[in-house]
């Protein structure tokens, strides 16, 4: 399926591995251009290289999204550079777990600030490339844990936050025709990314979180990454304001 993608510039935050990369690998194959930052340097340039040999235009930008303005001054400069944003996805996260006051600080100012600045700095950009093609959107990364709670967790609570806010800004901006999504990936397992630190820390955890898969795996980077990328295309032009779990239905909770 032609997804009408090609050409359309696209920013991407937390970007050089797991998902993030999965996300500017997939769009990239799509024939967009993309914007990454990340917080490593190594990992930035390596990325670059990667998806400027796929024949699009990738730039990129070491980014601290908890400190003050870099991120908004990224988005900004990104947007000039491509020559306009046509589609923003946010994909930081603190994965702090815990309930004492460091651990909601760290998923507050990374997930909810960094979803809301990069949103704040990109909204003009967003406007004119629905003004020129009929569609913009926002895409940003969740996770289950909004919407299931085993434990008290500072982690799922701001995950909520970001599904309320991103329902009321597609509300907001649908007669804009800048649409806004989540994508909520379950148990994802990649290189380098916490389930397979888990596998090789706590193989008796790991065991347990792979049984309570029905699929009998864990979800790849590039299964969340399509959808992702499939939402953000005008293949989904009436699609607005949704929680999407990418779940492989780990979950119990019924969408009504």
């Amino acid at each position: 399926m032609d997804l009408g993608l090609k050409g359309r510039n696209v920013l991407i935050t937390g970007a050089t591995r797991g998902i993030g990369r999965a996300i500017a690998d997939t769009f990239a194959d799509e024939g967009c251009n993309v914007a990454i930052c990340a917080r490593n340097p190594a990992e930035i340039e390596q990325a670059l290289i990667d998806l400027n040999a796929k024949g699009i235009r990738a730039i990129g930008k070491q980014v601290d999204v908890m400190a003050d303005g870099e991120l908004k001054a990224w988005v900004r400069e990104a947007g000039q550079q491509l020559g306009g944003l046509d589609i923003l996805v946010s994909n930081v996260g603190a994965m702090a777990q815990g309930i004492d006051r460091d651990s909601w600080m760290q998923n507050i100012n990374v997930d909810v600030f960094g979803l809301v600045d990069m949103i704040e700095a990109g909204q003009g950009f967003l406007e004119t490339a629905a003004q020129q093609h009929g569609d913009a959107a926002v895409i940003a990364v969740g996770s289950v844990s909004s919407t299931t709670a085993a434990v008290a967790s500072s982690y799922g609570a701001v995950k909520a936050a970001m599904v309320h806010f991103i329902k009321g800004y597609a509300k907001q901006n649908a007669h804009q025709k800048i649409r806004a999504n989540i994508v909520s990936p379950g148990t994802v397992y990649f290189d380098g990314g916490i389930w397979q630190t888990i596998e090789k820390h706590n193989p008796e955890m790991f065991k347990g979180a792979m049984a309570r898969n029905p699929t009998g795996r864990m979800a790849t980077a590039f299964d969340v990454a399509n959808a992702v990328v499939f939402l953000a295309s005008e293949r989904s032009a009436f699609t607005t304001g949704i929680n999407l779990n990418v779940d492989g239905a780990i979950t119990d909770r019924v969408n009504f």
